[in-house]
């Protein structure tokens, strides 16, 4: 194997024991040596690849957004060559929603971060961006629905799509107190689409 992609590789097989830790116990048990131990290699390994314990909580996540971007673009790619406006805003706010194991774990690792995300700069950065490139792709794509009357002309894309992401968001935190079940996300997502898209 190339010394890059094993390179790569460790520092992925680290990042994951990261996410483990982190979505069964919060950020507070992602110690290097708890993240030693769960990835099965020594403390001075692990800080030869990251260095100190924050520059690990911030590689571990630009690895996890790198792998929920693509994940979303591969989604998108199984929906075919033109999916249609409507199944692509769709797709974007269900990847926002705790549906499947792997979207599920990807969230409680996100909630695991989120105080840090509100006093590490660092942290916050690495995610500071996110929500408003969601929206701007959900706008874009209303924006299209209305170019082809899909979407009615009073639509005030820009507020929509804002307000479509930041309800996912309000979702994905629902279904993870157990508040709401996937199905019932599903239908309050396909609620407002078929308002939008009549």
């Amino acid at each position: 194997m190339p010394r890059q992609a094993d390179h790569d590789l460790r520092r992925r097989q680290i990042a994951q024991a990261v996410w483990r830790l982190a979505a069964r116990g919060g950020l507070e048990d992602v110690t290097l040596r708890n993240v030693a131990a769960e990835a099965g290699v020594s403390v001075r390994l692990l800080q030869y690849y990251f260095g100190t314990r924050s520059r690990l909580l911030l590689g571990a996540l630009e690895i996890l957004n790198a792998d929920a971007e693509r994940h979303a673009k591969e989604r998108l790619e199984r929906l075919g060559p033109d999916p249609g406006v409507r199944a692509a805003v769709r797709m974007v706010l269900l990847e926002l929603l705790p549906l499947d194991e792997e979207r599920r774990n990807r969230h409680l690792v996100y909630v695991a971060y989120f105080v840090r995300f509100l006093t590490d700069p660092a942290l916050a950065e690495a995610v500071r961006d996110t929500p408003h490139a969601l929206e701007e792709l959900v706008a874009g794509l209303l924006a299209q629905g209305q170019a082809t009357g899909l979407v009615p002309p009073d639509v005030a894309t820009g507020p929509e799509g804002a307000f479509l992401v930041a309800a996912a968001g309000g979702l994905q935190a629902g279904m993870l107190l157990g508040q709401y079940t996937a199905e019932q996300v599903v239908s309050l997502i396909d609620h407002q689409l078929g308002r939008l898209f009549g």
